[in-house]
């Protein structure tokens, strides 16, 4: 099995840049949270959905606490982690040369901050979701206990619409008034689209289209070129709904989405690098439960992991992850299946394009394998059902010995074609496996329609393709 080449997110953080501005002077923060017990804070920082201690701070029997340093702490949301377990967010950008107060119990509603107007603007926005939030949950249980178009029902959702058009005015009207603040970029970022009104000739609502336009809407409101957004949740929360929710998981739909969304910020390195690698990562084989996921892994390093753009990877790294790559593409679902010759048993050479059987297994295996233990009987139940409805099952041993291979043989009753190539000459690059047991489905026009698959969901892969699709 080859390991993964990636670095892992938080190596990839540590790897970027420092993102604070030239101008930052040297960090002296100080906070009071009333009735707090004395104890140790600590200034916790984000990357994706990474977080990492970055200092500490004395809390006194006031609870007053300070944090500084010789030099600024990058820019990004933060938080600060107290000695009862809560946690304040604090929003760092060039001046962090500020004050916070609050008392224990009511960290947001009873926040002041002095010197800093990003985190004024922060808690303002925080003490308005809360009230927010807690007025629309209780007016949706409200709509739920109502009949729909009763007029106390519409009533209720009246008001719930005023609820959302405050909360927009609310926030427009800090985006207005202060557009270059950071917490402006910030809260911008993580905002939804609003969907649009798009409708077919017949006067009906075009969801699918509107689905399309939200998708390309998402990214709207987040600022390329500020590189501080990735230093806080939102980009990576957007990233993560963009790609696993928003898009169906099908390798060509995640491809588009994916050339779509890097595609934009190839003149930007942060996110360029991190959008390339989050994709990547969440599609490596072994990691994904995506039946091809190797399509979108392979899309990815083709496109984006190249000596030319790959600008984190040096070129032996770069030149490892191409060849994975290339390993992989000959055996992507929807291409035609690679040939495999190879002898049997008794010496004999066998081929897969030598079976006239419709659908053909390839099924590749060790025989010491745990799971290949536990697979095989399965796939011999399984072909004992179905040879004579037009499958053969092509039986690979990989790293094993002749005898041990043809003692599993034996002892599992495998009355299909076996096959043993102790040099692996004959399978290299043809047949991508990165565990076994690895089982792929070829159809009558030997297209491969299926891989990375257990036993029990071969018939589903076959009957689906019988039916065209």
């Amino acid at each position: 099995m080859i390991k993964p080449v990636f670095p892992t997110l938080l190596a990839l953080f540590l790897a970027l840049p420092a993102l604070t501005a030239q101008q930052a002077g040297p960090p002296a923060i100080d906070i009071q949270v009333g009735g707090l017990p004395a104890g140790q804070a600590y200034l916790i920082g984000v990357f994706a959905d990474q977080q990492f201690r970055v200092d500490s701070a004395q809390v006194d029997a006031d609870g007053r606490m300070r944090f500084q340093r010789d030099d600024p702490y990058p820019a990004g949301l933060y938080y600060i982690w107290l000695p009862d377990k809560m946690a304040l967010q604090v929003l760092l950008d060039d001046d962090q040369t500020f004050s916070l107060k609050t008392r224990k119990g009511e960290l947001v509603e009873a926040m002041e901050a002095e010197g800093s107007l990003d985190n004024e603007l922060l808690y303002r926005n925080l003490d308005y979701e809360t009230r927010y939030s807690a007025a629309v949950q209780e007016a949706s249980a409200r709509l739920q206990a109502l009949a729909p178009e009763s007029p106390e029902y519409r009533d209720v959702k009246k008001q719930v619409d005023e609820l959302v058009t405050n909360r927009k005015a609310h926030l427009e009207e800090i985006f207005t008034r202060y557009p270059d603040a950071f917490f402006t970029r910030y809260k911008k970022a993580g905002q939804n689209p609003d969907p649009r009104e798009v409708y077919k000739p017949d006067g009906t609502l075009d969801s699918a289209l509107q689905v399309y336009f939200y998708r390309t809407d998402f990214w709207k409101d987040v600022d390329f070129s500020d590189p501080r957004l990735l230093r806080t949740p939102v980009i990576a929360n957007k990233l993560q709904r963009y790609i696993k929710t928003l898009t169906v998981q099908h390798p060509d739909s995640i491809n588009a989405a994916a050339r779509f969304l890097v595609d934009q910020v190839l003149a930007y390195p942060e996110y360029f690098k991190f959008f390339a690698n989050w994709i990547t990562l969440q599609y490596q084989p072994t990691k994904s439960t995506l039946m091809d996921s190797e399509a979108v892994f392979v899309f990815m390093v083709e496109r984006y992991f190249t000596q030319e753009r790959a600008f984190w990877s040096d070129s032996l790294q770069t030149w490892a992850i191409q060849k994975r790559a290339s390993e992989m593409a000959a055996s992507l679902v929807g291409k035609q299946a690679p040939d495999v010759r190879a002898p049997g048993p008794d010496g004999q050479y066998h081929s897969i394009y030598e079976i006239t059987a419709p659908y053909i297994i390839v099924f590749m295996y060790n025989p010491t394998c745990d799971h290949c233990i536990e697979e095989t009987p399965k796939l011999v139940r399984f072909y004992r059902e179905w040879k004579d409805k037009g499958v053969e099952v092509f039986a690979i041993a990989l790293d094993t010995e002749d005898a041990e291979w043809k003692d599993f043989i034996a002892r599992n009753g495998m009355d299909w074609v076996n096959v043993f190539d102790p040099t692996n000459r004959s399978i290299y690059g043809k047949y991508w496996v990165d565990i076994t047991p690895e089982l792929y489905v070829l159809n009558p026009d030997r297209k491969i329609i299926g891989k990375n698959l257990k036993v029990n969901q071969v018939e589903e892969v076959i009957r689906r393709d019988q039916r065209g699709g």
